[in-house]
């Protein structure tokens, strides 16, 4: 078989089945990218063998047989498990995340509420130090008084929050 015979074979069978290995292939590897790559593997394998087509099945079948063959080693392949393993971790750590994302939101607004329940003289100070990270002599420029009225009051504030969790049967945990 000349050159020309080999391309014009190859051109052919790309045409005629060139979208129903990449439909074969996809339901493999599950990636697109991937899909491609495999794809041009199995059309050079199936060029470079021509001489070795003994036709005795269709080039349908043998294209068949290259694209299986390429997708079991992919999915033999250490880069595939790794990738796997890699996505599986990610995967894992990204749901935690959320989860904890989640769980924190809740006890910030369940706080915040506790807070809000205060007396204004403790909510002011607890709000100024721990939400808007102020030192205690900034709070205490702010609200115009000593330094030791702030700390006081903190102090105060934390106690009646402490009692206030406590009251709600741990309901709220910080």
């Amino acid at each position: 078989m000349n050159k020309e015979e080999r391309e014009q074979l190859l051109n052919d069978a790309m045409e005629q089945h060139g979208d129903y290995l990449k439909h074969l292939i996809y339901t493999y590897v599950k990636d697109i990218q991937k899909t491609q790559d495999i794809i041009q593997d199995v059309f050079i394998k199936f060029y470079k063998n021509l001489d070795h087509f003994e036709n005795r099945s269709s080039i349908k079948t043998y294209l068949y047989r290259i694209a299986v063959n390429e997708c079991k080693n992919y999915l033999r392949s250490w880069h595939y498990r790794k990738m796997e393993v890699t996505e599986k971790i990610f995967m894992w750590k990204n749901q935690i995340s959320i989860e904890s994302e989640y769980i924190q939101r809740e006890e910030k607004q369940n706080i915040a509420q506790l807070v809000g329940k205060l007396s204004v003289r403790y909510r002011e100070v607890i709000w100024l130090y721990y939400y808007l990270e102020l030192s205690v002599t900034e709070i205490a420029d702010v609200l115009n008084c000593s330094v030791n009225t702030v700390k006081t009051r903190l102090t105060r504030g934390r106690k009646l929050m402490r009692l206030t969790i406590e009251e709600s049967e741990g309901e709220y945990e910080y």
